[in-house]
């Protein structure tokens, strides 16, 4: 057992594996103040079967966590000639199960080594960049209290491409650093007569204790299970989960013989687990993977949080927010302009909420004329512009369970149309040009009007270049004015079931288009003008409703 803190609890695990009949061997953290060290030896002195092993300084990732393993194993072995396994732990691992099932278990397995142990290639959980290199590159430098020059000389060593030379060829493997070997597998790594040269190239691994005895252990081991028997679970950064008391039905489902790291102050854990037979659980086989979905959900959790959620533990980072928004939503480019009654016919259609352009110049036309959305999310123009993608944001998040849509042009502010573009979650339908309607109906100057189809023409073609980008992963139609009002029931039908409103008996009501009797003259006069208008499609200068030379529209089927 290794001890280094909290030895109130230290002696009380000791205590209940002594109680079970199994000698013990600690070892205490030389860090550690000479007279805590007293008063917990002392405390433990009515004991017959437990020794202390001479004090080495454990610091993480260094080889002093070996030496001490090795020292306080020789001391079992010599000391303790019936033992047949050696099982490694700390002062913070809690027995779940009682101990005799353990030595049963251990007994109907006496040649099986348990540690895990896979090359470097196989396994997931390296940290800091160092997987191969943290055998061929020498770190005599304290990686917690000397960075600087841990980091200089691993980069010098790159640079003059130091390699180290593995001795005799062994394979470099990594795992748990708790494990539980045979007695002939330990005393052939603790007696081998290259024990000298293993121990010198180790000492220069960077965390040699979750490699030393992984790696020599394949030498000698008869019969290894690749796995630990002791639960312990880390999160993202490669640092220990700690279990609280609100964990105890998820270490009882877990089914392991022990778990660390549990919080000393967990005194519900402690008196749960440290208990006779019919207090504790069920006989059966270890088996931490019923909970290794619990803990995959944690660490996504706590590394991506919940899409279209700013976590407040991090500041906001573009990419790495896990997604703009959390539902999905709808965006209608032209439609509104295109005709008269489509907010009310859309929210009629699908039962969604539909608003206006959300981010027009003046105000966010919230559904129904409202001012304030869920959420005290405001109209105010200068809120949203401040930050219009946490107005977008918020507004989906407040708003989940129901189906949001709104209306976006060349007139909106056009800050948003990049975030849009690149959200999965978006939903863009266009008809390109039919901004120009609202143009056709003016009363204006005609000068004042072919300045501003230039205007918004050239907005909505460097919009059109955002929607076609390789970088876009909203999911995106594109229809030219022209084209939409050939056949458009198709395309109306389409969004209704895209929105997941589908109808099998078709379209019953659809929206009223607006009257476009001259709109091709009105595109030629603009024309006629110096200005192209090539958005909307191929208009004949004399199209109408009534215009029998037109080419007939494309037959569609209503279901």
């Amino acid at each position: 057992m290794l001890v280094h803190t909290a030895f109130g609890r230290a002696e009380q695990i000791a205590r209940h594996w002594a109680a079970s009949g199994c000698p013990i061997v600690i070892h205490a953290d030389k860090s550690v103040p000479r007279k805590s060290y007293s008063a917990f030896k002392a405390a433990l002195s009515d004991l017959p079967d437990v020794r202390f092993a001479k004090r080495h300084r454990c610091e993480w990732g260094t080889w002093g966590l070996v030496a001490a393993t090795q020292e306080a194993s020789q001391i079992m072995l010599d000391t303790f000639p019936d033992v047949r396994h050696v099982y490694l732990s700390s002062g913070s691992c809690l027995p779940l199960r009682p101990v005799q099932e353990l030595i049963d278990y251990l007994e109907e397995r006496p040649h099986t080594d348990f540690i895990e142990s896979a090359t470097t290639a196989d396994v997931p959980w390296t940290m800091g960049g160092l997987d191969q290199e943290r055998f061929t590159l020498r770190f005599p430098f304290s990686w917690r209290k000397h960075r600087y020059l841990f980091d200089r000389y691993v980069a010098l060593q790159r640079m003059v491409r130091f390699k180290r030379k593995i001795p005799n060829g062994i394979v470099p493997h990594m795992g748990s650093q708790w494990w539980c070997l045979t007695r002939q597998t330990l005393s052939a790594i603790l007696e081998d007569a290259e024990r000298v040269n293993y121990d010198r190239y180790f000492k220069k691994v960077w965390i040699p204790d979750e490699s030393y005895f992984q790696t020599l252990a394949r030498l000698y081991s008869r019969q290894i299970e690749s796995r630990s028997l002791t639960l312990s679970k880390f999160d993202y950064q490669g640092k220990p989960h700690i279990f609280y008391d609100d964990h105890l039905q998820l270490l009882r489902r877990s089914d392991c013989f022990v778990a660390r790291k549990i919080w000393p102050f967990a005194n519900k854990l402690y008196d749960a687990f440290l208990t006779d037979m019919s207090g504790a659980m069920k006989r059966t086989e270890p088996n931490p993977g019923k909970i290794d979905r619990i803990f995959a959900k944690a660490v996504d959790r706590r590394t991506r949080g919940r899409p279209g959620l700013i976590m407040q533990s991090r500041f906001p980072v573009e990419g790495r927010e896990n997604g703009l928004t959390c539902a999905q939503y709808s965006v209608f480019e032209g439609f509104s302009d295109l005709f008269e009654n489509f907010e009310s016919w859309l929210s009629k259609a699908t039962s969604a909420r539909v608003h206006g352009h959300l981010f027009a110049p003046e105000r966010a036309e919230f559904s129904e004329g409202q001012v304030v959305m869920n959420g005290a999310l405001s109209d105010s123009a200068e809120l949203r512009d401040y930050n219009p993608q946490a107005f977008l944001a918020s507004l989906i998040w407040n708003t989940r369970g129901e189906r949001q849509c709104f209306q976006f042009g060349p007139r909106d502010v056009q800050d948003i149309e990049w975030e849009i573009a690149k959200d999965h979650n978006a939903q863009i339908s266009v008809i390109t040009g039919a901004w120009a309607v609202p143009l056709f109906k003016s009363n204006r100057n005609f000068s004042d009007i072919r300045q501003e189809a230039a205007q918004l023409q050239q907005i909505e073609s460097e919009h059109l270049k955002t929607l076609r980008s390789t970088w876009t992963k909203a999911r995106v139609r594109i229809w030219s004015m022209a084209e939409f009002i050939e056949a458009p029931m198709e395309p109306l039908q389409a969004i209704i079931d895209e929105i997941g409103q589908q109808n099998l008996r078709g379209l019953a009501e659809v929206p009223r288009m607006s009257d476009l009797t001259g709109f091709g003259q009105f595109l030629q006069n603009l024309k006629n003008q110096g200005m192209h208008p090539y958005l909307m499609g191929d208009f004949p200068v004399s199209h109408g409703p009534g215009d029998t030379g037109h080419t007939q529209p494309k037959p569609y089927l209503v279901r």
